[in-house]
């Protein structure tokens, strides 16, 4: 599933191509992907609407419209495309923009799990789904202070904290491993024993990750892409995250794999405590 820096990737990759352009049709070929408004409110209040910004929230595409802000989420395997209007449609582009009444720009998504919101743009961190998003990882409220009291009566392993959108938004299972990592912490630990110090550490560290692969273009991993075929390069740039069987590349010890809340793991067991 795409992390923060890949949604990065993705809305910087949009924004030369679709800031300016105006949504002069829309065709929405599997309904499941539009979470709000109905299909056919959707429709049509998107219609004329230009789009005048692309930002992120969390793993959010956000695009801002003349009233609207148009969320989407690509989920596992969610990418875009630019076609000719007449150009035949794959089976996997479920939702098509018409814009300037000459360019197709369509979402494809061979699982059909992307979501996609149109939301008044006065309300959008009053309602579902960014309010109940936490910080950002470049947020200035984003302390050692902040972390430990949302983390440190909570019992289950830190690993799976770090994935919680409510505390830190943006963080998935490729950087979490690579967080925990560099700053020495077990994921097995439970959050409640983690320590201001550590708590500070896991802040510094996430923005030195998260920055170092929003340079890189994201992280490459399976089938995802952010545009049109571009590719991350930060999967060269992993230390544990898939590595797992292999040495570990401070103290040479074989680094290990596990499950931790149902999601693959990769660690030190030597370099994390």
């Amino acid at each position: 599933m795409p992390e923060k820096p890949e949604v990065i990737t993705v809305a910087n990759t949009l924004k030369d191509k679709l800031i300016g352009k105006k949504i002069t049709g829309c065709n929405i070929y599997w309904d499941n992907i539009i979470a709000y408004p109905s299909t056919d409110e959707f429709k049509k209040k998107i219609i004329e609407q230009k789009i005048n910004d692309i930002k992120t929230r969390g793993k959010f595409i956000v695009m801002t419209l003349d009233n609207d802000s148009l969320l989407i989420h690509l989920r596992m395997e969610g990418k875009f495309t630019f076609r000719k209007i007449n150009d035949d449609r794959n089976k996997h582009e479920h939702v098509e923009f018409i814009l300037n009444k000459e360019i197709s720009f369509r979402y494809h998504d061979v699982r059909k799990f992307g979501k996609m919101y149109l939301i008044p743009t006065k309300d959008l961190e009053k309602v579902k789904p960014l309010c109940d998003l936490g910080l950002e990882f470049d947020d200035k409220n984003l302390t050692k202070e902040y972390l430990y009291k949302k983390i440190h009566n909570k019992k289950l392993p830190i690993k799976t904290v770090l994935l919680d959108q409510s505390i830190i938004t943006g963080i998935g299972n490729i950087y979490d491993d690579e967080i925990l990592f560099m700053s020495k912490i077990s994921p097995l630990r439970k959050s409640s024993d983690i320590t201001l110090e550590e708590c500070d550490l896991i802040i510094k560290n996430c923005r030195e990750v998260l920055r170092k692969a929003i340079k890189l273009g994201g992280t490459t991993i399976r089938s995802f892409t952010s545009s049109e075929g571009v590719h991350g390069l930060f999967q060269n740039e992993l230390l544990v995250h898939s590595k797992g069987g292999k040495p570990c590349p401070v103290c040479g010890n074989i680094l290990l794999k596990t499950r931790v809340g149902g999601r693959g793991t990769h660690y030190c067991a030597t370099c994390q405590k």
